[in-house]
């Protein structure tokens, strides 16, 4: 008669040993389960599935994406971290990201370790493992590292776009972050991302960028970015984000996802202030309907434009006091 061992003995041990119901098989065999047992248990019909080589699930049903992440980080050993969508996604990003044949886990391992990758999982080995940030339980790599991992590995312009977009606006990564993470890895698959970075150089923000590309299908595009207005007297008048000098109009881009600190939302109102002071009309847009309403946008600058042709031009100048 086959001895019981401490999971047969004591039926809440294998709760205490897993992660979401994902155990590794080595855990089990330690418990004094054979691995005959344990083969046979994952057999279709089984109470149990292999997810991975030597990693378990505690259930035959279809596993949730956590208990995927932890099958990914209990095959790929102690040290391994989460990078790439699968990180993205839980800082928050929203990837615009074509319906996949299947949900991948990317992995990152130090350089000196030999995991392949296999299944749902990526592994990739390398010699700038970073300070994971942990997240719900899952170590993840810095989010500058996560969506350059996540790019470039992406061929689809608006898909690369978006996602670096998304770490900028709502995960409170720089521009600057991503180009200089892209110029410590490798440079495989970075041409995209980086000629995307070199176009939105000029801009304050990323989404001053996609209001750039934006206005180019403006009837009356804007003669100027972000260049200083003075008043008649010489005073600073603003520095509006886009300019159109020959009605005095502004554009500013303007969002609670910039401008969430008390001191930034009061020196909004007072550039508002003074712009009606001196009759400078301005058009406030959300970087978020640069997406989701862009011919919205577009009407509402067109009628702008069209109302501000019909009153005096404001007495500010470009660039230099008078």
């Amino acid at each position: 008669m086959q001895r019981q061992g401490r999971w047969a003995n004591e039926p809440d041990v294998l709760s205490q040993y897993s992660v979401h119901q994902v155990i590794r098989a080595k855990t089990l065999e330690s418990l004094d389960m054979n691995s005959k047992v344990i083969y046979r248990k994952c057999l279709p019909g089984g109470p149990w599935r292999r997810l991975l080589p030597g990693v378990i699930l505690l259930h035959n049903n279809d596993p949730t994406p956590d208990q995927l992440v932890h099958a990914a980080l209990l095959y790929a050993g102690a040290a391994a971290i989460v990078t790439g969508e699968e990180a993205c996604r839980r800082y928050g990003l929203r990837l615009n990201v074509p319906a996949p044949s299947e949900h991948r886990i990317h992995v990152l391992i130090p350089h000196h370790l030999k995991r392949i990758s296999t299944d749902f999982v990526t592994v990739e080995r390398t010699k700038r493992l970073p300070r994971p940030w942990l997240r719900a339980g899952v170590p993840l790599a810095p989010l500058a590292r996560a969506t350059t991992d996540f790019v470039r590995r992406i061929r689809i312009v608006n898909v690369v776009g978006q996602a670096m977009i998304e770490a900028v606006q709502r995960g409170g990564c720089t521009p600057q972050a991503l180009a200089e993470e892209l110029d410590r890895g490798t440079k495989r698959g970075t041409a995209l991302p980086r000629r995307l970075l070199s176009e939105w150089a000029r801009a304050r923000s990323v989404a001053e960028a996609e209001a750039q590309k934006l206005a180019r299908a403006l009837p009356h595009p804007p003669t100027h970015q972000n260049e200083v207005l003075y008043d008649h007297a010489g005073d600073y008048a603003g520095r509006p984000d886009f300019w159109w000098d020959d009605v005095g109009l502004a554009w500013e881009i303007d969002s609670l996802d910039f401008h969430f600190r008390s001191a930034d939302y009061a020196r909004t109102l007072r550039r508002n202030s003074r712009y009606a002071s001196l009759g400078i009309a301005v058009v406030q847009t959300l970087p978020s309907r640069l997406r989701t309403e862009p011919k919205a946008v577009l009407d509402e600058l067109r009628a702008a434009y069209a109302t501000a042709l019909t009153r005096p031009r404001p007495s500010v100048s470009v660039g230099e006091p008078p």
